[in-house]
């Protein structure tokens, strides 16, 4: 049987089991065995031989996993989660936020710019977009509706803070990305800081411009704060400033490795919470369950799909699709929107992790062939994922904060208050995909 044929049938397949709502992580692994069977047990010339086909499927599967797994740098992504888990759970992450408060709330829409703040303080602890909006969920919400917020306002601001958590470091999914492209992590990080503030200005932009707009949707706050009481809330959230120092500086300082940097982050985050007693035994035994759970679902996806990548190209059918590109020769603008589009569209049914997995083993071979550099990319692809987490109808992160609004707040009106910022960021995506430089200034300039 032709291997490009068999690796068509399997690419289609998989997404018919994805579409269909089968986990990604069953629907790329019993695809990628599947195919295998058929590529080694149906050769081109030969008679089918499934009985041959089991070993070689086997040995290459293990062999695969065993690649993956026996990576350093995959270590780095439970203490990440951890950490996120510990900081939520002794009040770290809020303390981000209201100091933020402390400073805003006298701003029109400054409830909101805390929030956003918030949430790219927490994703500079956490790197977890989902964890963020769950947590700024119960946080910041109630809060700007106490105040008398409109419910888009104070929904669509965080479900799109949450989205920082993708970009700005540390980020799983820049570990993610450069284990599967072979890029330095530490460069992705370096890459992600410059479009993470981008990301972050332009969404205070888009608040300030819907609160001059209508006013009525940000009441101005009667609160008011000293100058003592500001200061003592930027010095409670002295251990994230700590942590995010540990893990920005000790990597671009050549002190730590990214994985070493997780490592200490989390050894100093839980001397920090026992000592000064901001959590219980019981919280931390919370946090580190929730961390083996997380953590076993990303392994998961990531085995599955390092085998379905083998398979790929196994088959042939990456080279395939390349060659067909070159055949109609798009202009490199017109390659860059199609490749826009493919991730916008696929990020309103899939999660990022699975968005990003099932596309690398087409789109890397296709940025080598126009000499694009694979660290920008992981910045726009990591972007690109940032957008689907609110695009409709399945955007992640506004599922996610539905399910942690006490009253519920309704999608229909959690979607139409992201999209001011989901506009905002299409701007910020068309300047990363003009000026590469935006990406690349810090890395260069070291």
């Amino acid at each position: 049987m032709d291997p490009v044929l068999i690796g068509t049938i399997g690419l289609v397949v998989a997404l018919a089991l994805i579409a269909i709502r089968v986990p990604i992580a069953f629907a790329l692994g019993a695809v990628a065995i599947g195919c295998l069977l058929l590529f080694f047990g149906m050769p081109v010339g030969r008679d089918p031989d499934f009985a041959r086909a089991i070993k070689p499927t086997l040995s290459l599967s293990q062999s695969t996993l065993f690649e993956l797994f026996h990576n350093y740098s995959l270590s780095a992504i439970p203490m990440f989660v951890a950490l996120g888990h510990v900081s939520y759970k002794s009040g770290i992450t809020s303390d981000i936020y209201f100091a933020a408060r402390t400073w805003l709330t006298r701003v029109p829409g400054g409830l909101a710019m805390a929030s956003i703040v918030g949430c790219g303080g927490f994703s500079a602890i956490s790197g977890s977009s989902i964890a963020c909006s769950a947590t700024m969920g119960r946080v910041a919400v109630p809060e700007m509706l106490k105040y008398g917020y409109s419910e888009k306002l104070a929904t669509g601001s965080v479900a799109a803070g949450g989205t920082l958590g993708s970009l700005i470091p540390p980020s799983i999914l820049f570990i993610i990305y450069g284990i599967f492209a072979e890029q330095s992590i530490s460069k992705l990080f370096l890459a992600g800081i410059i479009p993470g503030l981008m990301t972050m200005i332009g969404y205070w932009i888009v608040i300030g411009i819907w609160t001059t707009v209508r006013s009525e949707d940000a009441p101005a706050s009667t609160e008011t704060y000293t100058m003592g009481d500001r200061v003592m809330a930027l010095v409670r959230a002295w251990p994230a400033i700590l942590i995010f120092v540990i893990i920005v500086g000790g990597i671009y300082g050549g002190i730590f490795t990214t994985t070493e940097a997780a490592a200490v982050s989390f050894g100093a985050v839980s001397l920090i919470v026992f000592v000064t007693r901001r959590i219980t035994m019981q919280s931390f035994c919370e946090a580190l369950w929730e961390t083996a759970l997380q953590t076993s679902v990303i392994f998961l996806i990531a085995g599955a799909a390092k085998v379905f990548v083998a398979f790929v190209s196994l088959t042939g059918v990456t080279g395939a699709l390349v060659d067909a590109i070159q055949a109609v020769d798009p202009s490199l603008p017109v390659m860059l929107l199609g490749v826009a589009l493919i991730y916008v569209v696929m990020g309103m049914f899939l999660d990022p992790l699975g968005i990003m997995l099932l596309t690398l083993p087409f789109m890397l071979p296709l940025m080598d062939v126009y000499g694009l550099d694979l660290i920008w990319f992981g910045v726009i692809v990591v972007k690109l994922l940032e957008i689907g987490l609110i695009t409709p109808p399945v955007g992640l992160n506004v599922f996610v904060l539905h399910s942690v609004t006490d009253p519920k707040v309704p999608l229909g009106r959690i979607f139409g208050g992201v999209m001011p910022f989901f506009l905002m960021d299409l701007v910020v995506l068309g300047l990363l995909l003009a000026f590469p430089v935006l990406s690349l200034a810090i890395q260069q300039a070291l």
